[in-house]
Order: C-alpha cells, then sequence, then structure tokens
C-alpha cells in the first residue's frame, strides 16, 4: 500500500438527502450543465476518488474539483449553485421601471398617438436605451398595436426583474 501524496483532505460526507438532491440535477434534463458538472464532481468525491482521479475522469482542472469540493463543505447543496456576478450595480430603481411600464401601459403622450422610447424617455428622466430595456424585458411595443395587453400579475415586476435581471 502506498501514502497518498498531498495535503490530506477534509472529509467529504453526503447525506442521503444531498445525494438525492445532486441525482436529480444530475438526471434532470433543465439543470445547468454547470450545476450538473458539480454535482458530478461531489458525488465522485463522496465515493472515496481522489481529486485527481475526479478531474481526469471528468475532464476539469484539479483546482476546479478543489473549488468545488470544499465549497461542498462548507456550505452543502446551497454552494454548488451559480453566486452573483460581479459587475456594475444597477442604476435604475425598481420603483421608476414600474412607473415607465405603468405610465407606457395607462397613458399616452399629448402630442401623439404612443409612446416612443425617446419621448417615454424625456417623460421619465432616463435615457431611452434604458427605456427600451425596460420595454424589452416587459415585451412592450406601444408601437405596434391598438390595443394593448399585459398580465395583470401584481408581482409582474419583481418576476421579470428575477428573469432579465434589470
Amino acid at each position: 500500500m502506498h501514502a497518498t501524496r498531498g495535503r490530506p483532505k477534509a472529509t467529504l460526507a453526503v447525506t442521503p438527502e444531498d445525494r438525492q438532491i445532486l441525482e436529480r440535477w444530475i438526471r434532470r434534463r433543465t439543470t445547468a450543465q454547470g450545476l450538473a458538472l458539480r454535482s458530478r464532481i461531489v458525488l465522485c468525491c463522496a465515493s472515496g476518488v481522489t481529486n485527481m482521479q475526479v478531474a481526469k475522469e471528468l475532464h476539469v482542472t484539479n483546482a476546479t474539483v478543489g473549488k468545488w469540493r470544499s465549497r461542498f463543505i462548507s456550505s452543502g447543496v446551497a454552494g454548488l449553485l451559480d453566486e452573483p456576478r460581479s459587475g456594475a450595480p444597477r442604476k435604475i430603481s425598481d420603483d421608476r421601471v414600474e412607473a415607465v411600464v405603468v405610465k407606457t401601459l395607462t397613458s399616452t403622450p399629448r402630442d401623439a398617438t404612443h409612446w416612443s422610447t425617446r419621448s417615454m424617455a424625456a417623460a421619465s428622466g432616463l435615457s431611452h436605451t434604458s427605456v427600451q430595456r425596460i420595454w424589452q424585458a416587459f415585451g412592450l411595443q406601444p408601437h405596434r398595436s391598438e390595443y394593448f395587453k399585459l398580465s395583470i400579475d401584481p408581482q409582474l415586476v419583481d418576476k421579470v426583474r428575477d428573469i432579465v435581471g434589470l
């Protein structure tokens, strides 16, 4: 028997509930591929295989295996989920987005039959590109139809914000 090389690793124990969740993420067709890979990494590590063997089997680097192994040990299944990405913070508040959507749906400008991105931008104090992104996120096209239909769901702004990330 030979001694294992490298630093000793913290033991990775997967509870039956966690194993069920991880296996479901691997099998489900709608799971993001990154999450499925992380689940495979954890399950392989839990079977007692070395990080190098897991990396070779799953065609990833040793650092990747080490990262997800330690993330699972410290945070459990929740540690495998995507964290918010870096980037510039949002500058347009939910209230302003909601105000643009409501104004688009419930009013028209004095001198026109429908809002344009530039007229709404002037009325709301936002840039025309911001208005265009808001309209696109909500599927608003006031210039294309005589009738305008939108969900009356009171949670619509929150749902679209979660999906689009405006």
